[in-house]
């Protein structure tokens, strides 16, 4: 009994951050419905979803950071979380990216116009740095233990290997990402999302104690903001760079190399037989 006493303030803690983190995914899937009813412009549409949808991943993500660092109950009760949460983003945010990557990706397989990719480059940008501030405010409620606006003025690097390798890991996340993000989209939607989020999930236990497996630039921003502004080199290669890398080496492999490989055995096989 007193060692439930002891782990009760603990409780509520955790209890306080999943409150905060369902209340705004409630709030922002409100806005989305709002905003479905009242704009008809594509472009503001666009800007106010995506603006939308990356202020709830970020706003989330803040908030699973913090409770990441607490002493779990278990120690699968962070994974747990993370899967969950994917889920809770991949039901409710369907049609936006929340990746300057995922943009990327659409602009050069031709799906997205230059237009378009460039107001939610804005809208993502906005949110992620939108949602850090929020987030400062909040902390300095001190509605746990943990709060503290401190953590809003201070860089704790999630980098902990060197660069060649930060660079590595977070391409490799940002191309196996959105490889499985192309090529499930034959899947049905449920089975999809359990995919993806089960991914995630495995790419964060993988590369999380190295670099964060972040692989999406405005998160990182958000998550990370001091950093850059101290080790802004660093951190745009990594947290940048990277993913934008994976994303490129994933279309050439897939659209280019692949087919290229498949033709050219096609031919070989066709002149053997002749």
């Amino acid at each position: 009994m007193t060692a439930l006493r002891g782990l009760w303030p603990e409780m509520q803690d955790t209890c306080t951050s999943l409150g905060l983190m369902l209340s705004i995914v409630l709030f922002m899937g409100l806005a989305r419905v709002v905003t479905r009813q009242q704009l008809n412009g594509p472009m503001a549409h666009a800007f106010v979803l995506e603006f939308l949808a990356t202020f709830q991943l970020c706003f989330c993500t803040h908030e699973l950071q913090l409770l990441s660092e607490q002493e779990p109950l278990h120690p699968t009760w962070p994974l747990m979380l993370i899967y969950f949460f994917s889920l809770v983003h991949g039901l409710t945010l369907v049609g936006t990216s929340s990746n300057p990557c995922g943009v990327m990706m659409q602009m050069m397989l031709g799906g997205m116009s230059a237009e378009m990719g460039a107001i939610r480059l804005l809208a993502q940008l906005i949110g992620a740095l939108c949602s850090r501030y929020c987030m400062g405010a909040l902390w300095s409620l001190g509605l746990t233990k943990y709060h503290v606006s401190e953590r809003s003025f201070s860089c704790r690097n999630p980098i902990q290997v060197d660069l060649p390798k930060a660079v590595i890991i977070e391409a490799v996340c940002s191309f196996i990402f959105h490889s499985a993000l192309l090529h499930f989209q034959e899947v049905r939607t449920k089975l999809r999302i359990h995919l993806l989020s089960a991914l995630i999930t495995f790419l964060v236990y993988a590369g999380g104690s190295l670099t964060g497996a972040i692989f999406n630039p405005t998160l990182a921003l958000s998550l990370h903001f001091k950093c850059f502004d101290e080790a802004f080199l660093q951190f745009f290669i990594v947290y940048w760079l990277s993913p934008s890398l994976g994303i490129l080496l994933m279309i050439l492999m897939f659209n280019f190399f692949l087919p290229w490989l498949y033709d050219n055995h096609t031919t070989n096989k066709e002149e053997k037989l002749f």
